[in-house]
């Protein structure tokens, strides 16, 4: 119960400052060519028919979480550390070369989306990690989103492997020590028992793997089997348990922080 208190209270602090944008749009696109400030996600962009969302709003299944998540977990940011963090993400197409100005792009639901990126997309990508950039691949769940990532990932990295991330990889430690037990679901893989108390139902084992360039250094993290963004979005949700939300924020500042320094 102490938890849960203590997780209520911070998460009360952090949202404290948060703004209304629940009516921002993913599809609009912003034309400024560099962030707006020190620290800015660009969620990127593919092609895809599916959309989902929550809370009315419907959004293309790449910004699936879009505004609430961004708005949450930047006004976390500001508050945990003193990066200089935008109001709100930048949405890139991987050809738009503006992405080379952002050192941490962020991809939802590559499986649900059907990610096939071009032969277009695979040459700028490519060029952008070996350029030092960095990737977040979130919300994707079983086999079959598995498959699909991992075939668009080899267009991209024919000769380097996913693997798994070791416990002792800075990413774990950077400035928060992750917990890999405590899960960090979907608002969909809940569900209330019949004593009134919340469970979680994954659709497999939470599972953290990456892709290393030849200097050992992480370039992807493919976060399986969980759903960071809805544990950002939901962070005002009283039917989301708070120590999720708390650890998917001490897990985005720690990827922040990492892909700013690395």
């Amino acid at each position: 119960m102490g938890l849960r208190i203590a997780a209520v209270g911070l998460i009360g602090l952090l949202l404290g400052a948060i703004g209304s944008g629940q009516n921002g749009s993913a599809d609009v696109d912003d034309e400024s060519d560099m962030p707006d400030a020190e620290f800015q996600i660009a969620r990127l962009k593919y092609a895809t028919n599916a959309r989902a969302g929550s809370r009315g709003i419907s959004q293309p299944i790449w910004a699936v979480d879009y505004p609430l998540a961004d708005e949450h977990f930047f006004d976390a940011l500001r508050r945990l550390t003193r990066i200089e963090t935008a109001e709100d993400s930048r949405h890139l197409e991987a050809t738009d070369d503006r992405i080379f100005q952002y050192p941490f792009l962020w991809m939802q639901q590559p499986g649900r989306g059907y990610w096939t990126p071009t032969a277009a997309e695979v040459r700028n990508l490519r060029k952008y990690f070996d350029r030092g950039g960095f990737l977040i691949v979130d919300d994707f769940h079983g086999e079959q989103d598995w498959a699909i990532f991992e075939s668009s990932m080899e267009e991209v990295f024919p000769d380097r492997p996913i693997v798994d991330i070791p416990d002792d990889d800075p990413l774990m430690h950077i400035f928060f020590d992750l917990d890999r037990r405590l899960p960090v679901p979907g608002h969909r893989h809940l569900y209330i028992d019949g004593n009134g108390q919340t469970q979680v139902q994954m659709e497999g084992p939470p599972t953290w793997r990456g892709i290393y360039d030849e200097k050992g250094r992480l370039q992807v993290v493919a976060l399986f089997n969980m759903d960071m963004g809805d544990a950002w979005e939901h962070a005002d949700d009283p039917t989301y348990p708070a120590p999720m939300t708390l650890d998917a924020y001490r897990l985005g500042v720690n990827l922040v922080l990492h892909a700013m320094t690395h």
